[in-house]
């Protein structure tokens, strides 16, 4: 006969509810997001003829040399906060279909550095196409920030508060809490 291991006798880890529908559909919007960003890159480099065209607008007393050199800073900057824009997307739907209650509050900020972003962008110049792209990069953003926020989504983070950590919310400290004073008592 099979006999199992003995445990240690504490208690199995909680159990995760399912994510609701609006963090489902914020996860989706958050891979959208990401793939748009794909898409972003792509756009930026195809639009490298037009960008020329706009700095030279933009800046008409550059010399071939120094357009050169600002359209490779650009195309560069572009590719970088692309990937790393691909990389915070898929962070962040991962974090937040596992319910991480700091994923919500990380992905917030992280939309109100894109709209700061969106509104500076508009100063510099740059193709119609990449704008366009931008746009709708906030919008997925703020679809998937109204979701997370919705009362089934909170619910559902505050769920997961204190899961895995002793101590947490719903879970008794190990030793029984409290701090030992001078000859073993606890508080």
């Amino acid at each position: 006969m099979y006999q199992p291991y003995p445990s240690t006798g504490g208690t199995p880890e909680p159990v995760r509810p399912e994510p609701p529908a609006s963090v489902i559909t914020a996860v989706r919007l958050m891979y959208a997001g990401a793939a748009v960003s794909a898409l972003s890159l792509v756009v930026s480099l195809l639009t490298v003829g037009s960008l020329r065209n706009a700095v030279h607008r933009a800046y008409p007393s550059f010399t071939s040399s120094q357009l050169h050199t600002a359209e490779v800073a650009i195309v560069g900057l572009a590719v970088f906060s692309a990937l790393l824009g691909i990389g915070l997307w898929v962070w962040m739907a991962l974090a937040n279909k596992a319910g991480k209650s700091w994923a919500r509050i990380m992905a917030s900020v992280l939309f109100g550095l894109n709209t700061l972003f969106l509104v500076t962008g508009f100063t510099r110049p740059s193709p119609l196409g990449s704008r366009l792209v931008t746009v709708l990069i906030w919008l997925i953003g703020a679809g998937a920030i109204m979701f997370l926020w919705r009362a089934e989504s909170s619910q559902y983070f505050e769920a997961g508060r204190g899961q895995g950590r002793p101590g947490g919310r719903g879970q008794a400290r190990p030793g029984g809490g409290g701090q030992a004073r001078p000859g073993g008592q606890r508080r």
